[in-house]
């Protein structure tokens, strides 16, 4: 077979490509990268279906260098708005351009953007008698469908889909019955082990309660016994011995020569004090 024959247009474009290529890989200039891929991508035609085939390669290895170019500018929101501006409906698109489109998305974990455009070019009847529909269809359900949740539109999907073979359909239709079983599991382990913080919670705070609830009752006797003693204590003795704590502790220097007649009148206060609580109350009277 003849080699297919180059118009201008697709001459310029192509040269474009090996410009670009150069640009993206060997001097990492992605900005000029991209500016050459829109620019090939305006000289060719803007049909997806009257040009020649080797315009539409072209097209679409220029895309896919401007991709890549978005995504090292880490301007990958861009990426779906910019591929669709030269192919402008979603059933258009080359399923490398899709293909790559979904795994841009499912790294970024924004499956949900490809979610209608990969539904209506899996929809697409033109689409269905591409060699590289079967695998374009286990990538979105894998990388789309089923990290969204979405397994009831997954199954619909299989089932519906008459390209499939039967043995195709059952293990598409078992890897959704599997994911949904993961799912479920790790829905409800987050449940399982709060309720079980729950419980040691509850746990904790009962035994600490109980201990607090002992060291109250035994402060509460501890108190009630030294105040049996302590209101034997003089009213004026008790003030004097506070207010001079308060002087020693709070305005005076324990360190200076002055503050030494307060802390000795203090401290015979307090052994007045002790000498009342802990000595008996009566004392035997003693005979001749």
């Amino acid at each position: 077979s003849e080699p297919l024959a180059w118009t201008p247009v697709s001459a310029q474009a192509a040269s474009l490509l090996e410009e670009v290529a150069d640009l993206l890989v060997l001097h990492r200039d992605f900005a000029a990268a991209l500016e050459r891929c829109e620019a090939g991508c305006d000289s060719l035609e803007t049909g997806t279906g009257g040009g020649p085939e080797s315009s539409a390669e072209v097209k679409c290895s220029l895309c896919v260098v401007g991709i890549q170019a978005l995504a090292e500018m880490n301007r990958w929101r861009e990426v779906l708005s910019w591929v669709l501006q030269y192919y402008h409906i979603p059933e258009h698109l080359p399923s490398k351009v899709l293909e790559l489109c979904i795994l841009l998305y499912s790294k970024v974990k924004e499956p949900q953007v490809m979610l209608e455009v990969g539904s209506s070019w899996l929809k697409d009847q033109s689409n269905k008698s591409l060699p590289e529909y079967g695998s374009l269809l286990e990538l979105y359900l894998l990388h789309v469908l089923l990290p969204l949740g979405r397994f009831e539109g997954a199954e619909d999907l299989v089932r519906g889909c008459d390209v499939l073979e039967s043995e195709q359909q059952q293990a598409f239709l078992g890897t959704i019955c599997e994911t949904r079983c993961q799912w479920t599991q790790q829905k409800e382990m987050p449940l399982a082990a709060e309720e079980q913080q729950d419980a040691a919670t509850e746990t904790v705070l009962g035994a600490l309660s109980q201990k607090l609830l002992t060291m109250l009752t035994l402060l509460r006797r501890a108190l009630r016994s030294m105040s049996s003693h302590f209101y034997l204590l003089p009213y004026k003795t008790m003030l004097l011995a506070t207010f001079l704590l308060y002087l020693v502790v709070v305005r005076l220097d324990p360190a200076s020569p002055t503050s030494l007649p307060f802390i000795y009148k203090l401290v015979q206060l307090f052994r007045q004090a002790c000498a009342t609580v802990f000595s008996p109350v009566h004392r035997p009277s003693i005979q001749d």
